[in-house]
Parts: structure tokens; sequence; C-alpha cells
């Protein structure tokens, strides 16, 4: 079925040397409980904090995220569509060739 399909290029994908996330991780909460006990003063808006509240707010975006399961693909869904109607053919007519 590689007749219809765009292979998609490899991803790039950088491992930080410098960086150590679980410190960025505990500063970012340090920064908030100061926040919420009024030590600090509120954060102004950046639109990178609401990116992926959505999939985080619901239970199977999240299931799905994580298992790393893709949805169908249109050539199973086409293959499946055309095994039915064969199937249906036979059921009609009661012969194997189309």
């Amino acid at each position: 079925m590689g007749m219809f399909t765009m292979r998609k290029p490899r991803g790039y994908h950088h491992e930080y040397i410098y960086v150590d996330e679980r410190k960025e991780k505990l500063q970012k909460i340090e920064d908030t409980a100061k926040r919420e006990l009024g030590m600090l003063p509120p954060k102004e808006f950046d639109p990178e904090d609401i990116r992926g509240k959505f999939v985080e707010g619901t239970t199977y975006l999240k299931r799905r995220k994580e298992s790393g399961r893709k949805p169908l693909s249109y050539g199973v869904m086409f293959v499946a569509i055309v095994v039915l109607l064969y199937i249906l053919h036979y059921l009609i007519t009661g012969e194997f060739t189309l």
C-alpha cells in the first residue's frame, strides 16, 4: 500500500547538555508558591502557559498521548471498507467473484 502514502522525514531531536530540567521544574514550583504567598508580583500573561492544557484536562487524550497510539490511517479504513463491501456482495449474490 505504499502507492498513496507520503513518508514523513525523520524528526530532529536535540538533547540539551547544559540544561537541568529537574532544577528548572523545582524553580518553577518555587516561584509559583512565592507568588501565591504574595512574596513576588503576579506573573504577566504568557501564551505558552496555555499550551497543552486541553490535552491534560481530558482523560482519553491524555491516555492516547501517553501510549503513543495514533488513530487509524486512511489506508486501513479503505481496506476495511473494501473487505466489508466484498462480504456484502457475497451475502447478496452468493458468489465469490466480483
